[in-house]
Formats: C-alpha cells, structure tokens, sequence
C-alpha cells in the first residue's frame, strides 16, 4: 500500500467527522456576525503581524503584547467566536492524538536507545 494513498484516505475521512462539520458551521457562524468576523480577521493578521517579526528577528513590544491582548480580550463579547474556539480546541485534540498515532513508530525508533 502507497503511505500516499493512505493519507489521502485519512484526508477524506476527516472531512466526515463531527469535529470537522462542527468546526464548519461555528466559522460559518462567525462570518455571518460581521461584526465577529470583523474582530476574527483583525485579531488574525495581528498574530500573522507579530509573527513575522518573530520570524525576522524583530522585538515584539510591550505595546504589541498590549494591542493583541485588547483584540483578543474583545473576542469573548461574541459567542459565535467562542464557539468556534470551543470546536477549535475539540478539532486540535483530534489532531494531536492522530500525529501521536502516526508519529509512533518515529516515536518508537528514539525510546529503544
């Protein structure tokens, strides 16, 4: 069997898990509330912001800490948003367990020292 294939299979059966149509409809939600989709895209091309000046080896300021927590604090005023970070973290629990599945036999390569 082709890995490729493998993980083209593993592709298609996550786009039918609850977690994924879950994670769907809650984004759907927040860009409906344009409002909420507004602070959304803000508060992302804040943190895509700082970390390109991580990346480039910039100092990230008080004032910036300062502008990202005033954006993030924001966030919790719409419950579509937290929803949506709600099925995000149920989403990423599905992610690590499934790298940590497809990571063990890496994994087992470096614990039989």
């Amino acid at each position: 069997m082709n890995i490729y294939d493998s993980a083209n299979q593993l592709e298609q059966d996550l786009r039918k898990t609850t977690e994924v149509a879950d994670l769907k409809l809650a984004f759907e939600a927040v860009k409906a509330n344009d409002l909420a989709y507004k602070l959304f895209d803000k508060v992302q091309n804040k943190q895509f912001e700082l970390q390109q000046k991580q990346m480039q080896g910039q100092e990230i300021t008080d004032d910036d800490i300062k502008a990202m927590r005033e954006l993030t604090d924001q966030l919790s005023n719409y419950t579509e948003i937290q929803n949506l970070m709600e099925k995000e973290q149920k989403m990423n629990s599905m992610m690590d367990e499934l790298n940590k599945i497809i990571s063990k036999p890496i994994a087992e390569i470096y614990q039989d020292k």
